[in-house]
């Protein structure tokens, strides 16, 4: 059956001499693909995150909630938390 696998099956694919290729090595070069878009998606996420954690510590005063809860709004919700905390619950000094 092992001969008969199909191209997109990455669990075992058999190649020239070097043994079988796992789901891991193939979701490694699928990785890096992608690369170029997720490392300034993340530095994006990380550089707002920081800024709305920061903030939030800093002041007292917001719109709506409390710290707690826009502390686990920015860190739990990658990008929409930090953006939500900045447009509705920041309240302007």
């Amino acid at each position: 059956m092992l001969q008969n696998a199909a191209a997109d099956d990455y669990t075992r694919l058999p190649t020239a001499g070097l043994g079988l290729v796992t789901r891991g090595v193939m979701m490694l070069d699928q990785l890096k693909e992608y690369l170029p878009f997720l490392i300034p998606l993340a530095a994006i996420q990380l550089g707002l995150m920081l800024a709305a954690v920061i903030h939030i510590l800093r002041h007292r005063n917001y719109q709506f909630g409390n710290r707690i809860f826009w502390l686990l709004v920015s860190i739990f919700l990658n990008i929409i938390g930090p953006v939500l905390y900045f447009t509705l619950g920041r309240k302007n000094d």
